[in-house]
């Protein structure tokens, strides 16, 4: 048995009800920025994960933009951005190296 959040009251101001519609369109916008940032961030792991080194430099590029875009807006702390800009440079650098000691190896 699911239960429903009560019900939220209309403002009575006008001030008030403008908020409300304002906040609304921020939650979607900020919503869909945030999915977008999350999107990024696993595309460039999954190309990582399948040893695809030009995808995911490729990748990573594009999820740099994302994500420094997101920090600016204030939707992500910018340390966050700039620690998972970090992790994820150096999931690349590790595939980019492992993959010429391979061809060496084989």
């Amino acid at each position: 048995m699911a239960t429903a959040k009560p019900k939220k009251k209309n403002p009575r101001l006008a001030s008030g009800r403008k908020r409300v519609r304002q906040d609304v369109k921020l939650n979607a916008a900020n919503t869909s920025l945030r999915s977008q940032y999350r999107t990024a961030v696993k595309n460039v792991e999954k190309a990582v994960a399948a040893g695809d080194r030009d995808k995911a430099k490729d990748m990573f590029a594009k999820a740099q933009s994302i994500v420094d875009s997101v920090a600016d807006k204030g939707i992500f702390h910018k340390n966050k951005a700039a620690r998972d800009k970090s992790r994820l440079s150096s999931k690349v650098k590790a595939l980019a190296l492992a993959a010429p000691a391979a061809a060496k190896t084989a």
